[in-house]
């Protein structure tokens, strides 16, 4: 599994197995989050260090025939952190059960803050003395399965982040606001595209707006942290533990301060942060009015006060803040209250101060069921203290609620093609055309590969698979273990029993010559239009035309989803027929081991066949989005989905800068337009979800009645 994109089901079962050991054990998710993120981190922190371990000892200088030792310097300098031989996650996990776990892990943790200042107290380290000798030994050998062990980039920064978003889902700590999802900070991260300079986050939680940030610096082939200035702020110590150690898991650093941001500014950066990203805690009507009514954060004045002498509500005095620290060319994107955008009285006018300004850019609308501990819709602002003089009286609507992707029953959030596709809206409007065809283009390359996989490809271990090949030969031998019965049954359909099975027979012995046929001719049209997209244009109109030629395969790849799947079931429904009325499994020529067995080979198979094959579909119907949207590669209304509006349209609707207010609603989709694969994925999602839950309520209430004695 070296790719970030196949470590989801590695993900899944790590948090499946620590919370098991939690389930099963006394402690609450409270008091089982630090140990485990602290291990989780110096897991991280072992797969960096021996990662760069080799590079640096080749390059290591020599005296005398004597090599110099590793230092901390060397490892910072490929941004990775030293372990001492105590601190190694190996040397942990060989500890026999005779040895004090917790003393030993509380060692590694306090070398590492030794050598790391920035680190200092930050650790866990008491808190591994609660857990039993047993569980700590069990959690570190979850964390460090084989198969972690081969793999290449930030893996561990992303089960370090999805750690959190389990817990932030359990609200283990803080009720679960120290954490905002990495669909929506990804997205504000790539809109405002810090290049560098000072990052500021006045609600920094876990600092997931840092590793994003530095993400979209790394994309384009450069060094974060010499690149960018992480500052932020955080009222809660744990929740700034837990950001310092995710910045270090990423090989970054930071200057975090534990500070009340609505009172205090110990950084100083009053129009100094060249940008801004923050999610802070949403209409909080306990800001008091005299302690900030002089604060020159607030430019555009207070936004009201109740009769306690409390801001009315906290969120436009966010707003201003964020606003008032960016400098002359500073950007800024945060989460906010979808109520914000449309506040009246005191809160209008300064809205209306803001958007006089010119320095408001972009409004999106994103739908409710994307964070952890509110179900409430949401919406991201942006703000460009630069903006070119045609887009100053004029601020880009986008409505994004009808863009999500189920990833529970009760969360959502962004696939990565919905998030680069609603960023391909922000780069037409910046005039970035080139990106727009770029995307374009990317996803037909992307969709005649994953054609071209349905034949050959790598799996997740590195082996080569043959998926459609591999459907055909694992169904025609399951075909020929059934066979042997099938000649011991009379051949007169006036006899019942011969009579049974042959329908089902038949249908399946004239489909599979089809099938076969139909996948030779897909893989002709596949290597065809690879061999036409070598000389393929990029400009708009010729992509078009490309999105038009590959429709047609994009259909047959759905086809033959269907066409895979039907075959399975006839051959079930064959087997079923001879197992249940013909008394298959009483005749020495059934040979119930080998059917078996190959019937789990072929379901396997055609799983994988019909896993690649829908994402051919998958990836056309990508670049057709966008070509049906904006076929001019030119920024235009889209009715539901985005509106350019200029100021005096703003001034009209009372100020307001709610994207619904302004786009329209989208035509509703007619029947045939209707995604059968998508709903019935949701469903299985909802499924697996109540599943799930049934699992954990079972235990819970099992666990009560051991309390209880009964």
């Amino acid at each position: 599994m070296a790719q970030l994109e196949h470590i989801e089901a590695i993900e899944k079962r790590l948090w499946s197995a620590a919370d098991t050991l939690r389930a099963n054990s006394n402690y609450a998710s409270n008091e089982y989050f630090m140990p485990v993120m602290g291990l989780v981190f110096l897991r991280h922190a072992y797969s960096r260090y021996l990662n760069v371990k080799d590079d640096i000892e080749a390059g290591l200088p020599t005296r005398g025939g004597k090599t110099r030792p590793l230092t901390k310097e060397d490892f910072s300098q490929k941004s990775a952190i030293f372990l001492q031989p105590k601190a190694q996650f190996d040397t942990l996990v060989a500890l026999p059960d005779s040895v004090d776990r917790a003393k030993a892990i509380i060692d590694a943790m306090e070398s590492i803050e030794e050598d790391y200042e920035s680190l200092r107290g930050v650790l866990p380290k008491n808190e591994y003395q609660e857990l039993d000798n047993g569980v700590l030994g069990q959690l570190l050998r979850t964390l460090n399965p084989e198969e972690l062990k081969r793999v290449s980039g930030d893996v561990f920064g992303r089960i370090y982040e999805y750690f959190l978003t389990q817990f932030a889902d359990q609200k283990a700590h803080d009720g679960g606001e120290f954490f905002t999802p990495v669909s929506l900070v990804s997205l504000i991260a790539n809109v405002i595209e810090p290049t560098g300079g000072t990052v500021l986050d006045p609600a920094c939680g876990s600092g997931g707006m840092f590793v994003q940030s530095a993400r979209v610096v790394e994309r384009r082939h450069e060094n974060p942290t010499e690149k960018l200035t992480f500052y932020g702020l955080e009222k809660n110590a744990t929740t700034i533990r837990l950001a310092k150690m995710n910045l270090a898991v990423h090989g970054l650093e930071g200057d975090i301060q534990k500070s009340i941001t609505y009172y205090e500014d110990p950084h100083e950066l009053l129009r100094k942060a060249d940008f801004v990203m923050a999610n802070p805690p949403f209409n909080v009507d306990e800001i008091d009015a005299d302690k900030v009514k002089s604060d020159p954060r607030l430019p555009f004045g207070l936004p009201g006060v109740n009769k306690k002498g409390k801001v009315s509500n906290g969120n436009y005095v966010w707003i201003s803040y964020f606003y008032s620290y960016l400098n002359e060319q500073g950007r800024a994107g945060f989460v906010m209250s979808s109520q914000a955008s449309s506040a009246g009285r005191d809160e209008a006018k300064v809205r209306q101060k803001l958007v006089e300004t010119g320095d408001v850019d972009i409004m999106a609308a994103i739908r409710s069921n994307f964070f952890y501990t509110r179900t409430v819709p949401c919406e991201l602002w942006f703000l460009n203290r630069a903006k070119p003089e045609a887009h100053r009286d004029k601020v880009l609507m986008i409505d994004a609620r009808n863009i999500y992707r189920k990833v529970t029953r009760k969360i959502f959030d962004f696939s990565p093609e919905q998030e680069q596709n609603l960023l391909s809206i922000v780069w037409l409007y910046r005039g970035e055309t080139g990106r727009y065809l770029d995307l374009v283009a990317g996803y037909c390359k992307r969709m005649l590969a994953e054609g071209a996989a349905c034949f050959t490809m790598k799996d997740d271990e590195g082996e080569t698979v043959e998926p459609l090949p591999d459907f055909i030969g694992a169904l025609a031998t399951l075909r020929g273990a059934v066979e042997p019965f099938l000649k011991t049954l009379p051949k007169d359909a006036s006899h019942d029993v011969g009579a049974i099975h042959e329908s089902p027979l038949c249908e399946l012995d004239d489909a599979i010559p089809l099938f076969k046929v139909d996948v030779d001719a897909f893989r002709k049209t596949v290597s065809e239009q690879q061999v036409a997209w070598e000389t393929q244009k990029t400009t708009n109109g010729e992509l078009k035309k490309a999105v038009d030629r590959l429709a047609p395969l994009a259909e047959t790849s759905r086809d033959l989803v269907k066409q895979t799947d039907l075959l399975y079931k006839l051959i079930c429904r064959l087997i079923e027929i001879c197992e249940n009325e013909c008394d298959a499994k009483g005749s020495d020529a059934w040979a119930s081991r080998d059917i078996t067995r190959a019937r789990k080979a072929t379901d396997e198979a055609r799983a994988l066949a019909v896993g690649q094959l829908k994402q051919v579909r998958y990836f056309w119907r990508q670049a057709h989005w966008l070509t049906e949207r904006f076929p001019e590669a030119k920024l235009r209304d889209v009715v539901g989905l985005v509106k350019l509006v200029d100021r005096a349209e703003v001034e009209s609707n009372d100020w307001s800068l709610t994207p619904g207010r302004y786009v329209g609603v989208a035509p509703e989709e007619e029947d045939e337009g209707f995604d059968f694969e998508e709903a019935l994925r949701d469903i299985h999602v909802e499924l697996e979800d109540l599943n799930a839950e049934a699992v954990q309520l079972a235990a819970t209430i099992k666990r009560n009645f051991v309390e209880l004695g009964v």
